[in-house]
């Protein structure tokens, strides 16, 4: 598994949006399409692809947001794993590389994401790295976690 992060641009934004998750994941996470949609509107987003060599496998978008004052926060806002890639390891590894390209892109201590109650699949995941839930809601309603490095 070699895994790198490129950032989705127009050269390979077909084939990210192309990404899909298993149809029992549906409704946990937007799609590639929508993100890029919002990533377009709001450029503190950073969209990449989760590529193992040259096979794009993947999606995540991250971003900082000086709203949350005084210190601001980091957002890993989304993370997806293309179906066909599922069940062999590659969440994990992303999650892994995430979080260490976050701490060293962004230099804070806490790492932010949400999640969609009932899918526990990714809480699992989170909860294994040592994101646990705030007690906050974003502002769709959805459970936010917190990593402190």
């Amino acid at each position: 598994m070699r895994l790198r992060f490129t950032p989705v641009t127009q050269a390979n934004r077909e084939q990210a949006e192309a990404l899909r998750i298993a149809p029992s994941q549906c409704g946990y996470v937007e799609s590639v399409a929508d993100c890029m949609k919002e990533a377009d509107c709001k450029k503190c987003w950073r969209p990449v692809g989760i590529y193992d060599g040259e096979v794009l496998i993947g999606f995540a978008m991250y971003g900082f947001f000086w709203a949350y004052f005084p210190f601001g926060r980091v957002w890993l806002d989304r993370l997806l794993i293309d179906y066909r890639y599922q069940g062999k390891g590659y969440g994990k590894a992303a999650l892994s590389a995430l979080l260490k390209l976050l701490r060293n892109e962004y230099h804070r201590k806490k790492i932010y994401l949400s999640v969609v109650e009932g899918n526990n699949t990714a809480i699992h995941l989170y909860e294994k790295f040592g994101f646990s839930f705030t007690g906050e809601r974003d502002i769709h309603g959805e459970k936010v976690m917190m990593h402190h490095f």
